[in-house]
């Protein structure tokens, strides 16, 4: 599986810290009295890790904050730019640790890895360059969430494998009158759409950049086949779906207004726990691969990883109480407690339910978010340019342009293309 393929380095050095206690063993919290503070996402996985380094080494700090919010990403930089900065580690993933490198706003990790990484293996060191810059615990991937119950209402007996499938199935559900929004996806206009634009190119098989070059290839034929996919699976969305991003599809499933969501995989354990969803939900949902499309077959979704990093801009004292404090959560008790909140990386982890849709979306081949530096420009100019499309303002040639063309000057001024 791809989990084991992420990266491989070496450390060095060594360091000396403090000692606390959870279940039982020894934990090494790093130096005693320092300011940890944690800037995250806001999912349970997330809480999981942060909320048990916070058990094992809260004590030990002179405090001990986590903020957890949906604006993480786009906070991020500003607030790891001061010196000090506001927080000694954000939680990232694959496209935020490149946002937050352009910057130099992290720091190499190795000696740290040396001093309070022995339940760290080398898969889960994210080294770019020979320098380990993030350490992963989690595996994410958007995929197709399926209300079986609903499909064989509207006489499907399987779950959809390819995105014709998903339009077919959705028309049937809309004709027999069982809903007339069935199809629920993160098409918020930023970020979420311009993700589901990639998702879905990917899936056509579309490159995002000449081989070889910064410079911009997503004005082609799989651009283009890409839109109009997003603009017939919108046909079948809740009329508000340029607004809807993780917090809002998760409530419109629970809420039983929706048969075919593409979701991401982070959300399942909380669709599957029962907690806060209408009656027929919980054990009507099935997690399964993310849609391909028909002669391509390649899984529509980008394959990611969470982990953590230390801010650049906090004194070393504080970098080193942060990163033995998040390290000290990756344990097999960790994983225990909170299996089924994420595919996890770290050992210990048993595949259920809620895992499903990660697994099977990576088994089928699905690719990685790209770690190039200059991805973040050309993913916030599809966020901005794509909604003209979707909107029916202009057509999608016309849109692809736009955000080649808004990529093209940013990427410009940040040196990525000449």
């Amino acid at each position: 599986m791809f989990f084991k393929k992420i990266a491989i380095t070496s450390a060095m050095a060594c360091l000396m810290g403090s000692a606390a206690f959870a279940d039982g063993h020894a934990v090494n919290c790093g130096p005693e009295g320092q300011s940890i503070r944690i800037l995250a996402s806001d999912f349970p996985a997330i809480h999981a890790v942060a909320g048990t380094a916070e058990e094992n080494c809260g004590a030990a700090a002179a405090e001990f904050v986590r903020n957890h919010t949906t604006e993480a990403r786009d906070i991020m930089n500003a607030a790891l730019t001061p010196n000090p900065a506001e927080y000694t580690s954000v939680i990232v993933a694959n496209s935020t640790l490149t946002q937050l490198m352009n910057d130099g706003l992290v720091r190499p990790l190795n000696d740290l890895v040396e001093a309070y990484g022995d339940n760290i293996p080398s898969n889960l060191q994210i080294s770019i360059d020979g320098n380990v810059m993030a350490i992963a615990f989690m595996a994410n991937a958007q995929h197709l969430y399926s209300r079986t119950d609903i499909l064989a209402e509207a006489g499907i007996d399987e779950v959809p494998t390819t995105y014709e499938d998903v339009l077919a199935a959705a028309e049937a559900i809309r004709a027999a009158g069982i809903m007339e929004h069935p199809i629920v996806m993160n098409m918020q206009v930023g970020w979420n759409i311009a993700e589901t634009f990639n998702t879905i190119y990917l899936a056509h098989g579309g490159e995002f950049f000449e081989p070889g070059t910064a410079n911009p290839a997503i004005n082609s034929e799989a651009g283009i086949a890409t839109l109009e996919m997003m603009a017939r699976l919108a046909e079948y969305a809740h009329p508000d779906h340029l607004s809807q991003a993780s917090n809002e599809t998760q409530a419109t499933w629970e809420a039983g207004q929706a048969a075919l969501g593409i979701m991401w995989g982070s959300r399942g354990a909380v669709i599957l726990d029962a907690e806060g969803a209408v009656e027929g939900v919980t054990e009507n949902t099935v997690l399964s691969s993310a849609p391909i499309v028909e002669g391509i077959g390649v899984p529509g979704a980008t394959l990611w990883w969470d982990g953590f990093t230390n801010a650049a801009n906090v004194p070393d004292a504080e970098a080193e109480a942060t990163f033995a404090a998040l390290a000290s959560a990756l344990t097999p008790e960790m994983v225990e407690a909170h299996n089924d909140d994420a595919v996890w990386l770290v050992e210990g982890f048993v595949p259920g339910p809620a895992a499903s849709g990660v697994d099977e979306t990576a088994q089928g081949g699905a690719r990685p978010y790209p770690m190039v530096p200059q991805i973040n420009l050309l993913h916030n100019a599809l966020g901005a340019e794509l909604s003209d499309f979707m909107q029916g303002n202009e057509s999608a040639e016309q849109a692809l342009a736009d955000a080649e063309a808004a990529y093209v000057t940013t990427a410009t001024e940040a040196g990525f293309l000449q």
